[in-house]
């Protein structure tokens, strides 16, 4: 049964309270934990903007769409003041750029089928600097913690770069390459959850988020593996909701794994 309560009163909530609650980049985990959340950010919005071209939860995809280039602008500010070496400041003056012509393609225009191709372009523009940017942070702190919180933060990523994927399927935006991306983002996906269980550094608390997230996973990747003809509405549905669900799952690990001491 895909959790449709949970997704509108937990998943949002849970997203901006984290958001909330760290105003400003405190320490490198966090600045690791927000550089890659800048990631999973540019394949959200991809979705959103497709969930909208296709009518598919409008006023959710809305308030995902909107909430999210806000949450991008704000830590993008944050990244880039905090960059403490030359060579990660020239990676966020290029990530700024290229979200600049992100952003233009997103909201510049009514969401359309035609700006679809456009969009899933430059979303992986800029998750391809958004994820130097966390490398280059995550060397910065050169601890196990560090590559633990990216691994566990780029989780959040591959659940909408999948989702953004099936969606870009239905309105042949992907240029035929959803299910290879699907396929290799899955199997990232499961290799990182090993990862994360398995790690010295895991307590209880963690483990047992891990284990919602594997729930939430097996909700997720069942909606996936369902065909949309047509672009029929209820399997794109279930595949943003429950790819909503997992987010909200794996930000919180991410989080958890962000408080541990370096």
């Amino acid at each position: 049964m895909i959790r449709r309560d949970v997704l509108k009163a937990g998943v949002g909530a849970a997203l901006l309270g984290t958001y909330a609650a760290q105003a400003q980049v405190s320490d490198l985990a966090d600045a690791i934990n927000k550089a890659g959340r800048q990631r999973m950010l540019s394949q959200r919005m991809g979705k959103a903007y497709l969930a909208l071209v296709q009518n598919i939860e409008p006023s959710l995809a809305r308030q995902v769409l909107d909430r999210s280039l806000a949450q991008f602008d704000r830590q993008l500010v944050e990244l880039k003041a905090y960059a403490g070496s030359q060579e990660l400041k020239e990676t966020y003056v290029s990530l700024e750029a290229v979200w600049s012509e992100y952003k233009t393609s997103l909201i510049g225009t009514a969401p359309s089928k035609a700006g679809s191709g456009p969009v899933m372009a430059n979303a992986g523009k800029v998750l391809a600097l958004a994820h130097k940017g966390t490398q280059q942070y995550e060397a910065l702190l050169n601890k196990p913690l560090g590559k633990l919180v990216n691994v566990a933060g780029r989780q959040r990523m591959l659940s909408q770069r999948m989702a953004a994927y099936y969606l870009a399927s239905a309105v042949q935006a992907d240029g035929g390459a959803a299910q290879a991306e699907i396929s290799k983002a899955r199997t990232e996906f499961l290799a990182g959850l090993q990862l994360l269980r398995g790690a010295p550094e895991a307590t209880a608390r963690i483990k047992d988020e891990l284990q919602l997230a594997d729930a939430q996973w097996l909700l997720f990747d069942n909606a996936l593996q369902k065909s949309a003809p047509g672009g029929a509405a209820k399997p794109l549905s279930d595949v943003f909701v429950t790819s909503e669900n997992l987010l909200a799952v794996m930000d919180k690990v991410t989080g958890m794994y962000t408080e541990l001491k370096a």
